[in-house]
């Protein structure tokens, strides 16, 4: 099945995109995002050390995965577009994940300063992936303001949760027509799969890998899950209902041969 996620000009063969923060050593990264298959993988530029020989972030992610810097600190418009007019200045790419958090207890994002850090990047070539609370207007805003997809968090940053902003999200997926990828909270591969079940164009994991006790082996399962979960929306789910459905006749048979 030819079923390839395509964002600006990138064709992404994975729909699992994977976060750094967290993880107990650098060293184990390459070997998560090499397990999870990842095409994208996201990194907070403060956390890039380009002075350092032996601990630049950079050097342990592969050829292969496609680098969004994130603007993770900022708190505002104007600080989020210095930190990605920075990013590009050190040769991080024209990929940018607009994080704008003035929340510390919740840390839920600033739809409103975002929208203004999009259409400002955007006009200046950043490819603008704006992580946002969940809202219809807001994402409509978005795409008008030249973002190339939208990430809506599905709970609270680090929570591992799940997806607790279902309906929202199920809102956005069918209005929306960029790719809407969920973006926080998620805990468990069943939650990813979900995600992808409900027609999320790709989920982005962080927390849930990097403080498995085996992180490897769960980005592997993320992995699966991802694709479980897609494979399940494009063979076109069955209804729910609150009534039972025999799947079998429940006449005739055994009755019809007792009137012999």
């Amino acid at each position: 099945m030819n079923d390839i996620l395509k964002i600006a000009d990138q064709n992404l063969e994975s729909r699992l995109f994977i976060g750094t923060g967290k993880f107990p050593s650098k060293k184990i990264i390459k070997d998560v995002l090499e397990t999870s298959g990842a095409s994208v993988v996201t990194v907070a530029l403060r956390r890039v050390d380009q002075d350092s020989e032996d601990e630049n972030i950079l050097d342990y992610i592969p050829k292969s995965c496609l680098l969004m810097p994130n603007t993770s600190g900022a708190r505002n418009a104007e600080e989020a577009i210095r930190i990605a007019r920075l990013s590009k200045a050190v040769g991080c790419g024209n990929w940018i994940k607009i994080e704008i958090i003035s929340d510390n207890k919740y840390l839920l994002p600033d739809n409103f300063e975002t929208i203004k850090a999009t259409e400002i990047l955007s006009k200046e070539g950043f490819v603008v992936l704006p992580y946002m609370s969940p809202d219809l207007m807001a994402a409509k805003r978005l795409v008008d303001a030249g973002a190339k997809a939208v990430m809506p968090l599905g709970a609270p940053i680090g929570s591992n949760r799940g997806l607790k902003t279902k309906e929202l999200v199920r809102i956005m997926v069918n209005e929306i027509n960029i790719p809407v990828i969920v973006d926080a909270g998620i805990g468990s591969p069943t939650q990813a799969a979900e995600c992808m079940e409900l027609g999320c164009d790709a989920v982005l994991v962080n927390t849930a890998v990097a403080i498995a006790e085996d992180p490897v082996s769960m980005a592997r399962a993320f992995k699966l899950a991802v694709q479980a979960g897609r494979l399940g929306y494009l063979s076109g789910l069955g209804s729910t209902g609150s009534e039972a459905s025999a799947s079998s006749p429940l006449t005739g048979f055994l009755r019809e041969e007792e009137k012999v």
